[in-house]
């Protein structure tokens, strides 16, 4: 078998592998056009703890507190905490003067969302009677008024952990940040929305979740400390029993990075975190998949690892496969073209997803025309870059660092827009 030979039977098993992977997604596509939700009925009015771990957040937090304040929910189930972590701003006392119970924590050792997160609910597991559910946001999300209402409807209906829909508050800003926006789009409206219509589990991303105290005596509070904290959590829970519900009609936002480098150093982190929970979980994850036959266990294997391992290899294999035929006297242009076949089809299957969102929530995107259909075409750009980050990040030592938000506006003025 020469070469070239070897080079396409490599790439028909790459591809074979990547549906058997991925078939299923295609699927959930269809789900949400061939099945309704089903109608819910009011909410039963729990009482919820808001949590907000911030650092060096004075600029944005004060809105997020006052679109808490605006909600059509009852304000006096509804209690806000705020622990200003590692703070060197005002961030305690913007909060205090918006009405939130503030916590402050100095440690410099024990860095991230996940140790903030902890130190947040041992402090109130100590001062507060318990609350029926808790509710954690980034400072710079901003909630639609009738988030906790919404929300409380599908806590009520017997799900106790539940995540929402996620929109940008500075989606046309350039390129970067729309690409964070459609993907978080794309993920809620075509992953975590099929998978409710279906009944099996949602995942939690980042920020805009809920859990009940149950799930947090369960956990012995938050124990989750790796780099992408909310997929560990999310996992930790299916491995637990726990079906991650989804609520489309509580409507949060979030500001998304516009910088490149910002970018790349946000995505490295969740591409080792993803590394660091597959090291961990892996083991019973595929065990559930597998012997169980949990579709679950199954769908979040394929969420964290396989699409980034196959994309990296079926490169390195074109890759390796220009270096045999240079070093055996024959033309690279066979791997070159296989190269730019795979970038190719990765470019036209993003587009596909990528205009699919943009024309199943075109309402959503706060963008003119044109910025809506020029950022669907630089999206699989955006997702492209993801290749060499998950490269690096096989590599390099990565460590939490907060992400700088200056998009200071109330909810008003981002509907202006």
């Amino acid at each position: 078998m020469d070469a070239q030979e070897l080079l396409h039977l490599l790439n028909s098993v790459m591809g074979l592998l990547f549906a058997l992977c991925y078939a299923y997604q295609f699927f959930y596509l269809a789900v949400p056009f061939l099945r309704k939700d089903r109608p819910l009925p009011p909410g039963r009015g729990h009482r919820y703890a808001i949590l907000i771990a911030a650092r060096n957040e004075e600029a944005v937090i004060g809105h997020l507190l006052d679109s808490i304040q605006a909600q059509t929910y009852p304000q006096d189930k509804i209690t806000v905490f705020v622990l200003a972590d590692n703070c060197t701003d005002h961030t305690a006392g913007v909060a205090r003067d918006h009405g939130a119970v503030v916590y402050q924590r100095f440690d410099t050792a024990r860095v991230g969302k996940g140790y903030a997160l902890e130190c947040l609910l041992t402090d109130l597991r100590r001062d507060f009677p318990p609350f029926d559910g808790y509710v954690v946001f980034d400072a710079d999300n901003l909630l639609a008024p009738d988030y906790l209402e919404q929300l409380d409807r599908t806590v009520s209906q017997g799900y106790e952990i539940v995540t929402t829909y996620r929109n940008s508050k500075n989606f046309a800003d350039n390129w970067i940040s729309a690409g964070y926006g459609l993907w978080f789009l794309r993920e809620a409206a075509f992953l975590n929305h099929p998978r409710m219509l279906l009944g099996t589990s949602c995942a939690v991303s980042g920020t805009g979740f809920c859990f009940s105290h149950r799930v947090l005596q369960h956990h012995g509070g938050w124990p989750f400390h790796l780099l992408t904290e909310d997929i560990e959590f999310t996992i930790a829970s299916i491995l637990s029993g726990f079906s991650v519900g989804y609520c489309k009609d509580a409507v949060f936002y979030d500001e998304q990075p516009v910088g490149f480098r910002q970018s790349w150093r946000q995505r490295l982190r969740w591409a080792k975190g993803y590394l660091q929970v597959f090291r961990q979980y892996g083991g019973e994850l595929l065990r559930g998949s597998f012997f169980r036959c949990e579709f679950a266990c199954f769908d979040m294997t394929m969420a964290i690892l396989p699409a980034m391992i196959l994309s990296l290899l079926s490169g390195l294999c074109a890759l390796a496969s220009g270096v045999l035929l240079s070093l055996t006297g024959q033309s690279v242009l066979p791997a070159l073209l296989c190269l730019l076949r795979l970038v190719g089809q990765g470019y036209l299957l993003l587009l596909f997803l990528g205009g699919l969102t943009t024309l199943t929530q075109w309402k959503q995107l706060r963008a003119t025309t044109g910025q809506k259909l020029w950022y669907t075409l630089t999206f699989p750009i955006f997702m492209l870059t993801y290749l060499p980050i998950s490269l690096c990040a096989l590599f390099q030592r990565v460590e939490w660092k907060p992400i700088e938000h200056h998009r200071a506006m109330s909810l008003r003025e981002m509907e202006r827009q």
